[in-house]
């Protein structure tokens, strides 16, 4: 056991050489900060190499790269370790795969053993409705495209009991069909059903129940999920997470999905920052053009300079020809775009939107944004929350065609084959790194 001790300038030298001396094989120390009680020259003989930084972060990261250690262990305190500023050190510290304990408390990474046999793409994001579908549908059609297919892996809150396979050629995803399943008892708008339609590939899917602060679910069946996308021959996998949670195994390489529109203080602050941490491509969605996308990516880059990051937009694509038809749509996007959306749809498909509604994630309110609803020829509709269960039944019930409608990713940048080029590239990355 390699020990790596955390101290500050705020506790006397002598007091902190003791203190290491109950710690058990400690072989270095990072000096996080603070110097009123640092000794002249402000040089500390501590019994073992002392390292520092010009942050706490900094210094860390010199401690995990020159100590290797096994566990790191923090005698520091304020003011030169708050709060925030230690579950930034526990984020940091845990993304190196190393456990992090202090006076009366202690993090481990989360297991994440290696189950897949081919190479493997984890998609994360900060949070719930992120765009994390969105964008592991774009990898899997892109990568598809350039002879890779790839099988989706992905989890939910309604998830399955047991891995269930998707094949869009021999599952009925139109809307009457999903509506029979969800009349058998199933959550027919689970993420893999979502991906399978808008992605054209096979997905599996699976559930899980709770998230800890670092992405592990408190239940899950992933692992069985990943074992059965395994035996297939797609040569790709694509692991897709939930909410916060992190898919509970190994993965090659990760892209982080960041809405512009988080708190920032959440998303990059407190043990936030471990999801970007972890990532090599950081994709910040619904980036409307204003100040807020742009300090988040510069945020963004301080905190992990590794990873590539790109800005996107979210735009909803219809997966039927909706051009001169009068549509009803409804989607989770947030009520402040509803009016984008709309003159989108109007503009790039030709169609009339005659009434919008944001809420898919709330079946009370969405069936009466149907009911009000002016007389339309067309419901579109986004695959998630109560899509199917409820207004896919309400528009069938009144004879009304449903066209589902996926959310494509779109660079800010303008070039759209910026988000394609890191596809190719996060594929043949996870290859290289699946192969060492």
């Amino acid at each position: 056991m390699r020990t790596l001790a955390l101290v500050d300038g705020e506790h006397y030298q002598s007091v902190v050489r003791a203190a290491i001396t109950q710690v058990p094989d400690v072989v270095g120390a990072a000096l996080l900060g603070g110097g009123e009680k640092l000794p002249p020259g402000g040089q500390l003989d501590l019994g073992v190499p002392v390292v520092s930084g010009q942050s706490p972060e900094l210094a860390v990261e010199e401690g995990l790269r020159r100590f290797q250690p096994d566990l790191v262990v923090d005698l520091s305190d304020q003011p030169v370790t708050d709060g925030r500023t230690r579950l930034r050190l526990v984020a940091r510290v845990l993304a190196a795969g190393v456990p992090y304990q202090g006076a009366d408390f202690r993090f481990d990474p989360p297991p994440r053993p290696h189950v897949a046999t081919k190479p493997s793409i984890a998609v994360i994001g900060t949070g719930k409705r992120t765009g994390k579908t969105a964008v592991a549908a774009h990898l899997a059609r892109v990568l598809k495209g350039g002879g890779r297919t790839p099988v989706i892996v992905a989890m939910g809150r309604g998830g399955p009991a047991e891995p269930e396979i998707v094949d869009p050629a021999a599952f009925d995803l139109t809307p009457k069909g999903l509506l029979t399943f969800a009349d058998g008892g199933r959550h027919a708008a689970s993420d893999h059903i979502e991906d399978a339609l808008t992605a054209d590939v096979v997905t599996i899917g699976t559930r899980r129940c709770g998230g800890g602060m670092a992405g592990a679910p408190a239940f899950d069946g992933f692992t069985a999920g990943v074992a059965a996308a395994n035996a297939r021959p797609e040569p790709l996998l694509i692991l897709e997470g939930s909410g916060q949670a992190v898919p509970p195994v190994h993965a090659d390489v990760t892209a982080c999905v960041v809405p512009a529109t988080a708190d920032r203080e959440l998303a990059i602050g407190h043990l936030g920052a471990y999801r970007l941490l972890l990532s090599d491509l950081i994709v910040i969605t619904m980036a409307e053009g204003n100040g807020g996308a742009a300090a988040l990516g510069r945020a963004i880059r301080e905190l992990a300079p590794g990873a590539r990051a790109v800005q996107t937009v979210l735009r909803p694509f219809p997966l039927e020809p909706i051009s001169g038809r009068r549509v009803v749509y409804a989607t989770t996007a947030p009520v402040t775009a509803m009016s984008r959306m709309a003159d989108h749809l109007h503009q790039e498909h030709g169609a009339m939107v005659v009434a919008t509604s944001p809420h898919l994630g709330n079946r009370e309110q969405l069936q009466r944004d149907l009911d009000a609803a002016p007389k339309a020829d067309t419901l579109l509709v986004e695959l998630k929350g109560a899509a199917v269960d409820v207004a896919v039944r309400a528009a069938l019930e009144r004879g009304i065609d449903v066209v589902f409608c996926d959310n494509r990713v779109v660079p800010t940048s303008g070039n759209e084959a910026e988000l394609d080029e890191l596809a190719i590239w996060l594929g043949g990355l996870a290859e290289e790194r699946f192969r060492r």
